[in-house]
């Protein structure tokens, strides 16, 4: 059992995604007692609550993208979905009885310190105010989604959302869809577009490297084994840090390492796109 820091400071966390969890878990264990929690909306997971497009999954092994402290055995593929790793937020919330902690519907829009007597000064939307001696910004860089400022949008009569709000309630099947950009969300859910839509344009500025993901469900034998098997789970995670460490050599301009990814990614788009037109731009 942690034992509670006496004069501890009291400590408020803006954000329940991975970092604001994360964050409040170790504080308490720290024996820091008096942790609170503001989130804006309705439930924790933060960019996981929010983006929950057709396709959204994480582009990063489960078993590594995830607290080292709660590890899961029974992933259901190397990148799951956003349904599935919301979940694992969730279950981390109730397992650390986090959710006493947190106070839903508290966006914060104003913070002040107070230097004579060293405390912050916090206030939410609604005219809520808290103190404490630490603030924690777990806001995240995908918390709010950048609208592009583009001439005449606004005036569009049809259908338009961003991808970070989609809008579920919108009738897809057999429009004319235009998307903007080929980043990593497009990436994820313009295959789905593709399969609803009558016609599909994809406008792109630059064409980004992609290199293959390799994913494939865990068998049940692996999971068990990853329950059960003393050590397995943290060994896999392990070399999953090592092999994506010993990765960036090829994302140093001018390397060979870089050189090397570069040949990968085009091979993979030999073997994924056949027309060579479609190709060329890609």
């Amino acid at each position: 059992m942690t034992d509670t820091i006496i004069g501890a400071p009291r400590v408020l966390i803006i954000g329940s995604g991975f970092a604001g969890l994360g964050a409040a878990i170790k504080l308490r264990e720290a024996g820091v007692s008096q942790v609170t929690i503001l989130e804006r909306a309705d439930s924790v997971g933060g960019t996981w609550r929010d983006n929950s497009y057709p396709g959204a999954a994480c582009d990063i092994p489960a078993h590594l993208y995830s607290f080292s402290f709660a590890p899961k055995s029974d992933w259901s593929s190397h990148y799951p979905g956003q349904p599935e790793i919301r979940r694992y937020l969730e279950g981390v919330t109730d397992r650390y009885g986090l959710r006493s902690s947190i106070v839903f519907g508290a966006e914060v829009v104003e913070t002040t310190f107070d230097e004579p007597t060293a405390t912050w000064h916090v206030r939410t939307a609604d005219g809520r105010r808290y103190e404490a001696e630490v603030v924690v910004a777990a806001l995240g860089p995908l918390s709010d989604p950048k609208i592009p400022d583009i001439p005449g949008i606004a005036d569009f009569a049809g259908v338009q959302f961003h991808s970070a709000q989609w809008d579920h309630e919108a009738d897809l099947d057999g429009k004319r869809i235009a998307t903007i950009g080929t980043g990593a969300s497009s990436i994820q859910f313009v295959p789905h577009l593709a399969e609803r839509a009558s016609s599909l344009t994809v406008l792109q500025r630059s064409a980004p490297w992609i290199i293959p993901r390799f994913d494939r469900p865990f068998s049940s034998l692996e999971q068990a084994a990853f329950r059960w098997v003393p050590g397995l789970r943290r060994l896999f995670r392990t070399s999953l840090y090592w092999q994506k460490e010993l990765r960036f050599v090829g994302f140093r301009k001018g390397s060979p390492g870089m050189a090397l990814m570069s040949l990968v990614s085009r091979w993979h788009l030999r073997r994924s796109v056949s027309d060579p037109a479609l190709r060329e731009v890609l």
